[in-house]
């Protein structure tokens, strides 16, 4: 009988959880996103951790906002991948409206938003935009499982 081969490690790891699309789903869903990197071993408070938190708060904040539709929820779906060096955040919901690409606040003294996607893009490696199974849309973004090195000041 030959000898049994030794199983390679799991590199992707997967949590999904649909939230209602109020602000308390939102904050829920990064209470959530936090955890579960915790679990997959990206520290509480780590850099990743932050990026991701503000990733996954910035995109459920739109979800909720522009996103809603009376009665239905919206999706988290994160996806941890050591062999690629990403956390995938999804953000899924039933709206058609797709959002638009980030712009300059044109007066960032006197702007109430605008800011969500310019600082979606400045955390994420990329992100993006993907139809859904169903009615609606998927906002994804991709964050480094590596945060940038410091320049040594030796």
């Amino acid at each position: 009988m030959p000898a049994p081969k030794a199983q390679e490690a799991v590199s992707v790891s997967v949590f999904v959880q649909r939230l209602s699309a109020t602000r308390r789903g939102a904050r829920l869903a990064r209470r959530l996103a936090v955890h579960q990197l915790d679990l997959w071993g990206v520290p509480y408070g780590s850099q990743v951790s932050e990026a991701v938190a503000l990733v996954v708060a910035e995109l459920a904040a739109n979800s909720v906002l522009h996103g809603r539709v009376p009665g239905r929820d919206f999706e988290l779906r994160l996806r941890c991948d050591r062999a690629a060096g990403v956390v995938r955040v999804e953000v899924s919901d039933t709206h058609q409206a797709r959002p638009k690409p980030p712009e300059p606040v044109p007066d960032p003294e006197y702007a109430d938003g605008g800011r969500g996607l310019l600082l979606v893009a400045a955390l994420a490696v990329r992100w993006g935009v993907a139809d859904r199974h169903g009615p609606g849309k998927t906002v994804w973004a991709e964050c480094a499982l590596s945060a940038p090195s410091s320049p040594d000041h030796s």
